[in-house]
Formats: structure tokens, C-alpha cells, sequence
């Protein structure tokens, strides 16, 4: 299968701030390049874990922008598009195209709990503007589900590619793949990738690659590589790594991996508002959780 813009190992950007909380975009570009020569793929960024919901109009933009020009040859850019309105989210896949994003992540209409054809009908004027639309089922947070059944319709009309699955349920990589075999399955939360990647995924949208690149991507690596034997060892490091990555489908997955960040030396820092800094009981938790795989050697 040749490598699409979707596949590998696509990071939802953290995003950096000053001080002031105005947007640090020196410090993206930095972890962009950084992400890249530690082996990631691409980037994601504008989804919920770069907290693109706090973000004005221009600063939304500035960060595709500038995800793409620190890029280097080859090194993917998928931003997420999702608006409450269908032709906001057009704009945003017209300004993901004009930035030069090989694709864009696409949320489902959730201003309202939406209805199937009005899914559909959102996904048609998106997937005309030409770009190639990676669906985002996340029904948790959007109480919209793009059960398998509707993806392979929606994959079947030639509107997505592709399939972020957060909904946490790995029988549905199974479904899917038999009722859309051409649609490619991406790992959407941290704590299934094993399970998913087992299953056939090409791809994962991933949060805690942000402090732990290298070990997140040698559980990938082992977990989708098609080996018997690979298993074993993909299982042992992910035991290892999932007290942190059950986080990834937390209420406070955001502060919890910019949190890991800081305290393996990245720029992690502070969340915009309204997210609230974390309890003490929480930090501390996910403080000797990381700790914990620091000193078991991971990076």
C-alpha cells in the first residue's frame, strides 16, 4: 500500500504558550522540528489537544501556517477543521489547502446532537473543496457517533479517506474493515493503539508522542508490523507506558500530557482557559506515572 498523508504516526500537536497565554509559535515550530527527528510522521495540530478551541481566528491560522514552513521534506501536516458550521469548516480546509496540508481531520456537525443525513451533507461540502478528509469519531465528546455502518457510506460516496476512532470500542475496527475494506483505520485514542494496531490501523492520531516519542513509536512499530512475534514485545512496553496514556481519554488530557512534557524537559506549560490548572492529587499522580517511565529507561 503506498504511504498516504494520513498514515504513520501523526501527532495532535500540545500547543506552547507565553506567559501572557498570546501563543508561542517559536516554541511550536520547535517541536514540530523536534517531533520530526524523533521519527513521527506528521503533525495534527488544531485538534482538542492543541486546544483550538481557545484560539482566535488568526492564530488558528498561524498555526498550520507555521507547522507547515518548520516541516521538513516529507514530514506530514494534518490540521484539524472542525467549526460548529459547515462553511466555517470549509474555510478552514481552503486554508489548510492554501498553507500546503496534504489532509485535514474532520469532526462530525456537533453544535447539536446531529442526524445521519445531516452528517452526510456536512461531510459533502467539506470533502468538495478536493482536500482528503480524515473523519474524527468521538461520539464521547460530540454525542454524534459515526457508527461503522455510516462510515462506509460516507467512505462509499468518496467524502473521507480515512477514520480517527476514539470511541474506545476496538470491535469496531473489525466492522469497519469489513464493510469499507479500502478505509483506512487510524488509531484516535492512546490507550487502544495496541488493540487497534493489532487489528489493521495504518495510522494513529497520538497525544503522548508529545513527551515519549520513541517509546510510543516502537509499541506502533511492533503493534502494526504484522508479526506474531511482535506482539509480545509491543505488549511489554505498552504496559509500561498505559498508566500515562489511559490519560489520553481523560477529562484532563490536555494539562495531564503538557504536564508529562514538562517533566521530561519539553515545553509543556500552561492550559488556556477555561481549562484549570490540575489538582494537586491529579499532578502528583501523573507526575509518578511519568516518572515511572522515565527511570524504566523510556523516551
Amino acid at each position: 500500500m503506498a504511504k498516504q498523508p494520513w498514515h504513520g504516526i501523526n501527532v495532535a500537536t500540545a500547543l506552547p504558550f507565553n506567559d501572557d497565554l498570546s501563543v508561542d509559535y517559536d516554541g511550536f515550530a520547535e517541536h514540530v522540528r523536534w517531533l520530526a527527528a524523533n521519527g513521527m510522521d506528521g503533525v495534527t495540530p488544531n485538534g482538542s489537544l492543541g486546544e483550538y478551541q481557545t484560539l482566535t481566528p488568526e492564530e488558528r491560522a498561524r498555526v498550520v501556517e507555521v507547522a507547515v514552513e518548520a516541516a521538513p521534506a516529507g514530514f506530514q501536516v494534518m490540521p484539524g477543521v472542525a467549526a460548529y458550521g459547515s462553511q466555517e469548516v470549509v474555510r478552514w480546509i481552503e486554508q489548510a489547502a492554501k498553507a500546503g496540508a496534504g489532509s485535514v481531520l474532520l469532526l462530525p456537525p456537533n453544535a447539536y446532537r446531529a442526524d445521519r443525513a445531516t452528517v452526510v451533507a456536512h461531510y459533502r461540502a467539506a470533502a468538495a473543496v478536493g482536500v482528503p478528509i480524515v473523519a474524527y469519531n468521538n461520539p464521547i465528546d460530540t454525542k454524534v457517533d459515526l457508527t461503522p455502518d455510516l462510515l462506509a457510506e460516507l467512505h462509499g460516496e468518496g467524502l473521507i479517506v480515512a477514520v480517527k476512532e476514539f470511541s474506545g470500542d476496538v470491535r469496531r475496527a473489525y466492522e469497519v474493515r469489513e464493510l469499507a475494506p479500502e478505509l483506512d483505520v487510524l488509531v484516535g485514542s492512546d490507550d487502544v493503539l495496541f488493540e487497534v494496531g493489532l487489528a489493521g490501523a495504518v495510522g494513529w492520531i497520538a497525544g503522548y508522542t508529545n513527551a515519549f516519542p520513541n517509546a510510543c513509536k516502537k509499541v506502533y512499530d511492533l503493534s502494526t508490523s504484522g508479526k506474531a512475534e511482535d506482539a509480545a514485545e509491543a505488549l511489554k512496553i505498552y504496559r509500561d507506558l498505559h498508566p500515562l496514556m489511559r490519560w489520553d481519554s481523560k477529562t484532563e488530557f490536555v494539562q495531564a500530557i503538557k504536564l508529562s512534557m514538562d517533566l521530561v524537559g519539553r515545553k509543556g506549560g500552561a492550559c488556556r482557559p477555561p481549562r484549570l490548572q490540575l489538582s494537586p492529587e491529579i499532578t502528583a499522580r501523573i507526575t509518578a506515572e511519568t516518572q515511572a517511565v522515565i527511570d524504566k529507561g523510556y523516551n
